[in-house]
């Protein structure tokens, strides 16, 4: 933990003011580490960076759209899993993933070409 900065007479007594303020829980807290190292008025740190995808949409939120409208009648957790694996490689930029994706589009052009659905298609 850092030290508190030296601070004016004026924010040491509302240090003052707030310590006396809390429950005797809390001035525990602050005793244990030690009240001239606390810092009622330290800055909050940065919030979590979610990750979104060029929607603003968080990988969870696609994922969970996504298995709302394509999941198959006969749904595993296998198929789940390959579903938040992909949107997770291809939100961070994973060049197997934007591979794997790549793949898929060509191939489903390929089997339409031939008449064929991926769905019905079975090897």
């Amino acid at each position: 933990m850092k030290r508190c900065v030296p601070r004016s007479p004026e924010h040491e007594e509302q240090k003052r003011a707030i310590y006396e303020a809390l429950s005797p829980r809390r001035r525990k807290f602050i005793d244990r580490i030690g009240y001239e190292r606390w810092d009622p008025f330290a800055e909050p740190k940065d919030p979590i960076e979610w990750r979104t995808d060029g929607t603003s949409r968080t990988t969870q939120q696609l994922v969970r759209e996504f298995l709302q409208q394509h999941a198959p009648e006969n749904y595993s957790n296998g198929y789940g899993a390959g579903v938040l694996e992909i949107c997770l490689g291809i939100i961070n930029g994973d060049d197997r993933y934007i591979a794997m994706y790549e793949f898929a589009l060509w191939y489903a052009e390929e089997l339409r070409k031939a008449g064929l659905n991926i769905r019905d298609y079975r090897p």
